[in-house]
């Protein structure tokens, strides 16, 4: 199926809904003319309903979104000071307690979430525009649920670094900076094992790209993600049981799209993804990659999947 016809139903479908879809998000109220939020649901659209076969499904995926939180979300990442406002009356209090849940002490906590209100505001520009992190807020899931996600990402983000400076400063004090890295050799890498693997991890959700990144890539225990997130140890557990066999079978299955056999395709998961040049990383973290791609061992042998 080519890519215009669901990109056309998603125009289609939003010039039905919009006035709706408006009136239900009261973006009058924050300042969000008709003609900005209809931009706004065709952005969302084109990147997470393209999939939809027919203008029925495409409508359903517009019906399910919680718009209110959308119109906030984006208002808030234009600029708009009242919806900023609203947001901070409903949100600032819960993202204070979510950051403390996760640093376990007041003043980080308060150092947390003061980093994250400046990415949400939009302190920075780019090219003339603001950058606001509530820009890449989609109204598929809750906006609590998505700030939390995104206050753990920070968090994880500053462990990354932190961890990176520490392991410099303490090779200094024992010279290695003077030691020559002895270089490894590497195995050649198929390329198609890149693609696939990024086409997988592409269709996660921010959520779940964290909590991967920070099991598999920083060590980091299930009770530990699960305080950050606010939720049960079992619950992450089967979280990262259900994500690594569905990873599996989809980069098995984007291998044989890519002309591998069901054996072959097996046969290159088989492998330690530290001795492939395979940036995982990159593709799992908002960050940029370090030199290294991980302390700790990560294998591409996740747990077997039926099929």
């Amino acid at each position: 199926m080519s890519s215009t016809k669901p990109i056309s139903a998603v125009q289609s479908v939003v010039d039905e809904l919009v006035a709706d879809l408006h009136a239900r998000g009261g973006c009058e109220k924050i300042g969000l003319t008709r003609e900005s939020f209809a931009v706004i649901l065709c952005e969302v659209g084109s990147k997470h309903a393209t999939a939809a076969t027919s203008e029925t499904e495409v409508r359903t995926f517009f019906l399910s979104l919680r718009v209110d939180e959308l119109a906030l979300a984006r208002a808030c990442a234009a600029g708009i000071n009242s919806a900023w406002e609203i947001f901070l009356t409903r949100f600032r209090e819960k993202l204070y307690l979510s950051a403390l849940r996760i640093a376990r002490e007041d003043s980080a906590a308060r150092e947390l979430a003061d980093t994250l209100y400046a990415d949400l505001y939009g302190t920075s520009t780019r090219e003339g525009q603001r950058v606001s992190k509530l820009a890449s807020y989609t109204g598929r899931g809750s906006l609590e649920g998505w700030l939390r996600t995104v206050l753990a990402q920070e968090y994880v983000n500053r462990y990354r670094r932190t961890k990176r400076l520490v392991s410099l400063d303490e090779e200094s004090e024992e010279g290695v900076q003077f030691r020559a890295p002895e270089p490894e050799p590497l195995p050649p890498a198929d390329p198609r094992l890149a693609q696939a693997t990024d086409e997988a991890i592409a269709f996660l959700s921010g959520e779940d790209r964290m909590v991967l990144g920070a099991y598999y890539l920083d060590g980091r225990t299930l009770a530990e993600i699960a305080r950050m997130l606010g939720v049960h140890e079992s619950t992450i557990s089967r979280k990262i049981d259900k994500l690594a066999k569905s990873l599996r079978k989809q980069i098995v299955a984007a291998l044989g799209r890519r002309g591998m056999s069901r054996r072959q395709a097996e046969e290159a998961l088989e492998v330690d993804v530290r001795d492939l040049q395979v940036d995982i990383r990159r593709s799992l973290t908002q960050e940029s990659p370090p030199p290294a791609f991980s302390e700790k061992r990560v294998e591409a042998r996740v747990p077997e999947g039926e099929g």
